[in-house]
């Protein structure tokens, strides 16, 4: 409530304050027409009606894009200005001096604003506000796996909230994704469409913080796609998302904290201690001669010792022991009675 106040005070001061410039500007002319000074005041007041509106229907305003162009423009002028005093002798000997200092002005901000736009990612030491902001959340950026975007439960974990840090997919990766959605095979495609349709969602989201890495890093050419994200993890000191195996070791090899989702899922399902009793439909035989086979909600297996001849009914059971491998959790059971 209060930041909204105190805009709608700075807008009127503003408003204002247009109007003092035009009172000036006015009383600064000398023998016009009547006319002159309302047209003076008109298109005062319209340029700051103008800029108003505009920053009302802007309301989000990225503040590394805009410490860009600030500083971009500063340095600009400030080159600009040097310049022009170094070259000051050849400077006075030409009739368009003027005309040559505002040139280089406008090359000078251009190119400056332009190479801290593509580089803002790098160059966090030029703006210590945004840097500060970072450090205090202390929030690292998550650089995403093609393979986790397929997988999609990135998605349905980051609506929960629990992750608040700004999600990256390179343009390598994206580009892999779109192969994958355009393959001549069937399932490649389908799984490729379902990650496309898992970013725009995300990006969809305004709770998400969805960025597309654009650049190609020097120490990325060459390198395979599983490296390149490593690196790129490495470059922004993030973390890799992956459910890949190899992945995940290749990260560690290069010390690159790694956040794998099915840790996470095996993590997250229940757990059952000996001689805990619950109900499990059994849906197949299993691998011993009185052995069932049944799967609770999260997808854990459930052996059930003498359910062989039971498969299709849903039965108590006490858990005799828990077996965790690579794949995931094993509960073995008992029939109870």
């Amino acid at each position: 409530m209060l930041p909204a106040m105190a805009l709608i005070i700075l807008r009127c001061i503003f408003l204002l304050c247009a109007g003092g410039v035009s009172v000036i500007i006015n009383t600064s002319l000398s023998n016009t027409s009547t006319a002159v000074p309302w047209l003076v005041f008109v298109g005062i007041m319209t340029l700051a009606v103008g800029i108003v509106v505009g920053d009302i229907y802007i309301p989000k305003k990225r503040i590394d894009t805009i410490s860009s162009v600030y500083f971009g423009v500063l340095i600009g002028v400030l080159l600009t200005y040097v310049l022009s005093i170094a070259l000051a002798p050849m400077l006075q000997q030409t009739f368009n001096a003027p005309l040559i200092q505002i040139v280089l002005a406008m090359v000078f901000c251009y190119s400056c604003t332009s190479i801290l736009l593509q580089t803002k990612d790098d160059f966090r030491f030029l703006i210590p506000y945004v840097e500060f902001v970072r450090e205090v959340k202390g929030f690292k950026p998550l650089v995403l796996d093609t393979s986790v975007v397929i997988d999609g439960r990135i998605a349905d974990l980051v609506a929960t909230g629990v992750f608040d840090n700004q999600l990256v997919m390179p343009r390598f990766a994206l580009t892999e994704l779109q192969a994958i959605a355009d393959s001549g095979d069937k399932l490649r495609r389908t799984r490729g469409r379902r990650g496309l349709d898992v970013l725009n969602r995300m990006r969809a989201d305004d709770s998400v913080d969805l960025m597309i890495f654009d650049r190609e890093l020097p120490e990325l050419a060459g390198q395979t796609v599983d490296l390149k994200l490593v690196l790129l993890a490495k470059h922004l000191e993030g973390k890799v998302v992956t459910g890949d195996f190899n992945l995940n070791k290749v990260a560690k090899l290069h010390s690159v904290p790694v956040i794998n989702l099915n840790e996470i899922s095996n993590a997250l399902r229940p757990v059952f201690l000996p001689d805990e009793r619950f109900r499990i439909k059994v849906i197949k035989p299993g691998e011993g001669s009185d052995q069932g086979v049944g799967y609770l909600d999260d997808g854990t297996m459930v052996v059930v010792e003498g359910g062989r001849n039971r498969i299709g009914q849903e039965l108590n059971v006490r858990v005799t022991s828990t077996l965790q491998t690579n794949a995931g959790k094993m509960i073995f059971t008992k029939v109870e009675g």
